[in-house]
């Protein structure tokens, strides 16, 4: 069986998706990543876990998390606070994001269902270079202490550091991690049915948006 373990901020106006803004409003992109926050924690509550943990950086977690452990962050780089979490935990334990709310439960099923004898881990690679998931049979930070986070070859570099490790490692879908406006049109569009996509479509209906001036071609063109 398998723990989960859900890695976020508290969604607060200035210290999330900051990337957003502009076109976005400090105060729109919280509430889009408070979105993308409840979508996570709802597809993750459907999945068999040992245990449902949220490793929190704030102070007020979020009500989707009410049954949930709630594990502090540590101080440091992400790096840093990602080693500390499997420290934490002896487990086979899934680590996931809070930036793809797209997720799905059957898309994480075989984590909880199909180790097998061969493998040690699973990993799920965004489309910007980095990931959105990391599940380890035998949980150890060394595997991610002084990996170069937030780059555009930090994926390759913890997969690296996987295979040097002798891990047998299977490989999740490919998902897009909302940084940018496109990022929020692109997951909008191929999950029509989450919080985030009802929340992304309040905002651009807003009158920040309207202006065509704030939306990169790909979005403008989307309007039409």
């Amino acid at each position: 069986m398998t723990a989960i373990v859900v890695i976020a901020k508290e969604c607060l106006p200035g210290k999330v998706k900051t990337r957003l803004h502009p076109p976005l409003s400090l105060e729109q992109a919280a509430e889009l990543a408070a979105a993308s926050l409840a979508d996570t924690l709802a597809v993750a509550s459907q999945l068999p876990a040992t245990r449902y943990i949220l490793a929190f950086d704030g102070v007020t977690a979020p009500v989707e998390a009410s049954a949930w452990e709630i594990l502090p962050q540590s101080t440091g780089g992400l790096d840093e606070r990602l080693a500390a979490i499997f420290d934490t935990l002896a487990e086979p334990t899934l680590l996931l994001g809070m930036d793809t709310p797209q997720v799905s439960a059957e898309l994480l099923a075989p984590v909880f269902t199909d180790w097998g004898d061969e493998t040690d881990a699973w990993f799920g690679p965004a489309d910007d270079g980095g990931f959105w998931a990391l599940a380890l049979k035998s949980p150890s930070g060394t595997l991610l202490r002084g990996v170069p986070m937030s780059r555009s070859d930090t994926g390759a570099h913890q997969l690296r550091r996987l295979d040097e490790a002798g891990l047998s490692v299977r490989l999740l879908p490919t998902l897009t991690d909302i940084d940018t406006i496109t990022d929020a049109h692109t997951v909008a569009s191929v999950a029509p049915r989450t919080r985030f996509a009802r929340a992304f479509a309040g905002v651009r209906a807003s009158a920040r948006l309207q202006n065509a001036d704030f939306l990169p071609t790909a979005l403008s063109g989307a309007r039409s």
